[in-house]
């Protein structure tokens, strides 16, 4: 738990000073985190070939400049120049390379820099992303916290017992109302304040705090599906205590596009 601790509080300014600014320090950091991200993937699912993982860094590359000079109206042609690339040197180098090899890349790339890119959306609206960009770590991390104690204290009824035996039916409730708790006072917090103006708009916070506490879950769970299936404890080390980026943003992954798609349809 020391140890825990430790590497939070250093990790802290890390997080907080770049969703703060935002702009190009959000979008190196993000870049960054997602290489990191990726490394940690590819190492998990064994994909040794340097050759293929640079498909999936350079396309990583690629895709923060096209948001960077604001030129999104090309991703869907870079994904299916990725994708290409990647048939096109299984092909050429076949049987070197195993079609899974192929997917794994092209998946990692979505499941890794794509879904984390939309803490940036969130993020880059100039409206309501530097009060919204709090509600995706309010969310996974007060659903993790009061998931964790409820369900040391209460829990009974094992939830996965595959992918996950600690967890419980009764932790994953009170994360559910716990994220859905904070989520709501935070809202109220921004109704004081005059960030929200009308109270009606409060209806989609409890939303937020429910189902983002319900995909946080599931992020979780697939991440733990993933490193059972490679047989691994933790995706990486670089975090000791918390073990690697993707283990300890993996409730993020999914919890980040829900905001952001609540944010643009109900709140805005």
């Amino acid at each position: 738990m020391k140890t825990r601790i430790i590497s939070s509080i250093i990790a802290l300014p890390i997080l907080l000073i770049p969703l703060i600014f935002g702009g190009k320090i959000l979008i190196l950091v993000l870049f960054l985190v997602s290489l990191l991200g990726l490394y940690e993937f590819y190492r998990a699912y064994k994909i040794d070939c340097l050759g293929l993982k640079l498909f999936g860094y350079i396309a990583s590359l690629m895709y923060y400049l096209l948001l960077i000079f604001d030129r999104s109206e090309y991703l869907g042609e870079l994904y299916g120049i990725f994708f290409l690339m990647l048939l096109i040197s299984y092909v050429f180098v076949y049987p070197k390379y195993d079609l899974k090899d192929i997917m794994t890349i092209f998946i990692g790339f979505f499941y890794v820099v794509y879904l984390l890119s939309y803490i940036l959306l969130v993020r880059s609206n100039e409206a309501y992303g530097s009060w919204m960009i709090w509600l995706i770590f309010i969310v996974a991390f007060g659903s993790d916290t009061v998931a964790y104690f409820v369900g040391v204290n209460f829990g009974k009824h094992r939830l996965a017992e595959k992918l996950s035996p600690k967890k419980s039916i009764e932790g994953s409730i009170g994360g559910i109302v716990g994220a859905t708790v904070f989520s709501v006072i935070y809202g109220i917090i921004l109704l004081n304040i005059g960030e929200l103006t009308d109270p009606i708009k409060l209806i989609p916070f409890i939303f937020i705090g429910g189902i983002g506490s319900v995909l946080s879950q599931i992020g979780d769970l697939a991440a733990s599906a993933m490193k059972r299936q490679n047989n691994i404890k933790d995706f990486g080390t670089i975090m000791p205590g918390h073990g690697g980026i993707l283990d300890r943003l993996d409730s993020i992954i999914f919890t980040a596009p829900f905001v952001y798609y609540i944010m643009k349809f109900f709140i805005m």
